[in-house]
């Protein structure tokens, strides 16, 4: 069959009979007519004769047939990429060749060996078994695609409910630890106080749900004298260290105060007892004395914002102190100022998340003035929550939040706590 074509179908015919004649696989036999059509159409087109050629290698490990296709007149080099059969090699610009193992039991007559070769088919029928290969081929991969989707998709089931699982334990490790955290926050605010012709509530709101402790921390106690003593800290920082800071101050502040320091040395004082124990620690802090029975009011501040006083007939103002906090330089209160609660009048203690939480400060203020006001008449334990809700309806800077809310108790209100 090998010779020289100068149509199409003749050069197929002689490819088919000469894979079948070396006993070449359906598919293999397929791929060689497609790839050796596809190489000799356009030499056809330009009605330019093309060679086909084969051979028998004998190599250690088995026979290999060479086919060869070439077309001496052709005007370029041939295409021997993107072939239906791979592994075409160009052996000259006009000639291409393919080599494919040939079967264990098909050998040609060759070197003096006696081989057999089998008898080629009909070409419809050689065209019939091409195609039932490639449909048996197709089916083989549709199968295995199939087989390969369902345990794909069987897989994927099992890494989605591993992953629920997964977020799932996560989501109890993460409440675990918030409640375990909590307790421990909780643990450490002082236990709620009973004064005589006093109220007081607090709240208290963390910057991270999922991480309730922080540097954010009161204090309040009665001295020996009767006084109402209370300290509002602001440690730098978050989480479990910063709230260990405030520990300290609030902890330091009280052994000064039942020791009968006067308030204004307080934060000095203190400062001197902390620094060589926790050189890093930085907090802001108000201290305020109240005597519940003529209503007076002493402040001592280092570097905290200052405490509003929200007068019953609705009249505001802010109680400044200058002075610097625990671990800034020349710690201390510059002075001690002195106000009045009346029956009816509101004193708010807080740290900066209640009013920094947007971009002005100064806003902050104004808004907390009107936040009071409007909340002035609730009863004292739900006013710190609903000013800090109405604070934080937007939220740019989030920051651990502390308000402390005291009012002197009307005369109807003694009666009733009598």
């Amino acid at each position: 069959m090998n010779g020289t074509f100068y149509t199409l179908p003749a050069l197929r015919r002689a490819v088919r009979r000469t894979a079948q004649r070396y006993g070449l696989p359906a598919e293999v036999r397929s791929r060689l007519v497609l790839s050796v059509a596809d190489v000799a159409a356009p030499e056809f087109a330009a009605r330019r004769p093309v060679i086909f050629a084969t051979d028998v290698e004998d190599r250690d490990n088995g026979s290999v047939m060479a086919a060869t296709v070439s077309a001496p007149e052709a005007s370029g080099r041939l295409s021997s990429t993107d072939l239906p059969l791979a592994a075409a090699t160009a052996t000259s610009p006009t000639s291409v060749t393919w080599r494919m193992p040939l079967p264990m039991d098909r050998t040609s007559e060759r070197r003096g060996h006696r081989h057999t070769v089998s008898a080629p088919h009909s070409e419809m029928a050689a065209v019939d078994e091409e195609l039932r290969a490639t449909l048996a081929r197709a089916d083989s991969l549709m199968a295995e695609h199939r087989r390969l989707k369902h345990e794909l998709a069987e897989t994927n089931g099992g890494v989605l409910a591993l992953y629920v699982q997964l977020e799932e334990r996560d989501e109890q490790l993460r409440q675990a630890h918030g409640t375990m955290l909590k307790e421990l926050e909780d643990a450490l605010r002082p236990a709620p106080l009973k004064v005589a012709g006093l109220e007081l509530a607090v709240h208290y709101e963390p910057a991270d749900p999922r991480a309730p402790t922080g540097g954010d921390l009161y204090d309040w106690f009665t001295l020996p004298d009767g006084t109402l003593h209370i300290t509002v800290v602001d440690a730098l920082g978050h989480g479990v260290r910063s709230t260990r800071s405030a520990l300290d101050v609030t902890h330091a502040v009280r052994t000064l105060a039942l020791e009968g320091h006067p308030l204004q040395s307080i934060l000095g004082r203190a400062h001197d007892l902390l620094m060589p124990l926790a050189p890093g620690l930085m907090a802001t802090a108000l201290l305020a004395r109240i005597d519940p029975r003529t209503g007076k009011v002493l402040l001592a501040n280092g570097s905290h914002p200052p405490a509003l006083l929200l007068q019953a007939d609705g009249h505001a103002r802010y109680l400044q102190v200058r002075g610097r906090g625990v671990g800034f330089p020349l710690p201390g209160s510059e002075r001690l100022l002195e106000a009045h609660l009346g029956p009816g009048d509101l004193l708010l203690l807080y740290t900066d998340g209640l009013t920094e939480s947007r971009r002005n400060p100064c806003e902050g203020e104004v808004r907390l003035i009107e936040a009071a006001r409007r909340h002035a008449a609730k009863p004292l334990t739900d006013i710190p929550g609903a000013i800090a809700a109405d604070m934080h309806t937007i939220v740019l800077h989030p920051d651990d939040t502390l308000a402390l809310a005291l009012r002197v108790a009307t005369p109807a209100l003694r009666k009733r706590s009598r």
